[in-house]
């Protein structure tokens, strides 16, 4: 029976009841009960039972006298008379006949219930229950700082207000008795109520405050654990389990209460293997034992030197221990090893697309990488390109057949010669040209003034052109090839490096 404000959910309809009964409380709490004489129809001539059981904050649960026959349903809010006098409110937790079994199981006669039941709550109780829950928690808060400036040995972990807020019970966890009549009345003048001190074990602590556990679920104790059994160490022992006091401890420090319940099937599984196993005589030596499997009821044994295990069954080893009482030699393990068959891997298909591992956790990064490699390349792209427009000089060797023959053209216009060809169209830093010196010319004197220079001819030779007059075709092929040299070493040194003109 979940309801939605607890762990189980499904709303405030139980699953398992077909819609009989419902929680009522606010959630499946401890001793959390379901009616389940509630849809019977009763004789008429019953009379009702007129004791009812109410629930309180935490597990308590006590019963009051309905004198009045007042018509409760289960987890209605009622006024009932308080332990010292006033009032309290709690959930009605059961009703009927069934309340007449609980107290036979707690031994509770019926002389015993003297308190009673006032009324159903109004509002204003409801109010004022709620006004006295909210002080709860700074309560705990202001006890816990007086209880360190007194430097008790004790930690408070619950407070409990009575609904009139004339009373409050405080829960706390000691080692050993703690003297706290100093505490007390510095409490007292302090929250003007009066005290009542209880001290609980770490089990009902944990109960009281909740968690979640190392299965990854709420804690038992808080949820539909009812009493709580002692735990020994055997239990762990008896299901082959690990003493280690910090797997085996819950929240609450003590043994975790999960170990008694699977026990028992364990202690009947024990009855068919060995209690007290020791070295097995057999012809090839002593064999020593090294685990069992309980439930297979199979043993490993193992020779010394040897670092395979032999699977026995545990009847065979029986036997064997009967025989060496009797002196006897069992033959080799080897020969009655149990042939344990290896597991089968069954392949799950899922309905979803498994994407786990498919995805690198670097994957971001290796874009970015790519990204900026691939703006390097195309700056250096760039920077080639914006090299090979490079302005060449008119008396270089290594202009082309087009451009030495515009250079000749600017000659003998009686120009001076400047930095010929085109600027460069990059977008890059524009490169800082010297002054070019005068070419060095072949054939005749320097021109002198303004005088036109003689028609300067290219060196490349065309069809239907002869060569260049005194410069022989061989001598123009080497040069050529020299200063191809050159200018390709200059584009591999610097980018946008100044142009200097050919030797």
């Amino acid at each position: 029976m979940g309801c939605g404000s607890c762990s189980t959910g499904g709303g405030c309809t139980p699953n398992g009841c077909k819609s009989n009964g419902s929680c009522g409380t606010g959630g499946c709490q401890t001793m959390e009960v379901h009616d389940w004489l509630s849809n019977l129809d009763m004789p008429s001539s019953y009379k009702p039972f007129q004791v009812t059981e109410i629930k309180f904050k935490g597990s308590r649960k006590e019963f009051f006298l309905n004198n009045d026959n007042i018509y409760l349903e289960i987890g209605e809010l009622v006024a009932v008379e308080g332990p010292t006098g006033g009032f309290d409110v709690g959930h009605v937790s059961l009703t009927g006949e069934l309340v007449r079994v609980q107290m036979k199981r707690r031994k509770t006669s019926l002389d015993q219930v003297v308190k009673k039941i006032y009324r159903k709550a109004t509002e204003a109780d409801v109010e004022k229950w709620n006004a006295a829950k909210e002080m709860e928690w700074e309560t705990m808060h202001k006890a816990r700082k007086l209880a360190l400036d007194l430097r008790l040995q004790m930690k408070i972990s619950d407070v409990d207000y009575q609904a009139d807020k004339t009373k409050a019970t405080f829960f706390y966890t000691a080692d050993g008795r703690v003297d706290f009549r100093e505490l007390i009345k510095k409490m007292a003048e302090s929250f003007r109520i009066r005290i009542e001190m209880r001290q609980i074990g770490m089990r009902q602590e944990a109960g009281r405050l909740g968690g979640i556990g190392s299965c990854g679920r709420e804690l038992c104790c808080s949820t539909w654990l009812t009493n709580f059994k002692t735990v020994s160490t055997a239990a762990a022992r008896y299901q082959n389990l690990s003493l280690n006091t910090l797997k085996l401890a819950g929240q609450c420090g003590k043994l975790k209460c999960c170990l008694n319940y699977e026990l028992d099937t364990y202690l009947d599984a024990l009855k068919d293997i060995p209690d007290r196993i020791e070295n097995l005589d057999t012809e090839a030596g002593y064999a020593r034992h090294q685990k069992t499997d309980i439930f297979k009821k199979i043993m490993w044994f193992s020779y010394q030197g040897d670092e395979n295990w032999i699977p026995v069954k545990a009847a065979r080893v029986k036997e064997i221990m009967a025989m060496n009482k009797a002196g006897k030699k069992a033959p080799n393990l080897k020969e009655e090893a149990v042939q344990i068959a290896a597991p089968v891997v069954v392949e799950k298909s899922f309905d979803y697309e498994n994407v786990v591992g498919q995805d690198s956790l670097t994957r971001l990064d290796d874009r970015s990488k790519g990204k900026n490699n691939q703006n390097r390349n195309q700056k250096n792209r760039n920077n080639k390109n914006d090299n090979r427009r490079e302005r060449v000089p008119v008396g270089d060797k290594n202009a082309d057949a087009n451009r030495s023959q515009q250079g000749g053209q600017k000659a003998q216009q009686g120009n001076r010669p400047q930095n010929a060809g085109p600027r460069p169209q990059n977008a890059g830093p524009k490169p800082q040209h010297q002054a070019v010196p005068k070419p060095q010319h072949v054939n005749g004197p320097k021109p002198q003034g303004n005088q036109p220079k003689p028609q300067q001819k290219p060196i490349a030779k065309a069809e239907g052109e002869q060569n260049v007059e005194g410069v022989k075709p061989e001598q123009s092929k080497n040069k050529n090839r020299n200063n191809r040299r050159k200018n390709n070493n200059r584009r591999n040194n610097s980018n946008g490096s100044e142009n200097k003109p050919a030797e």
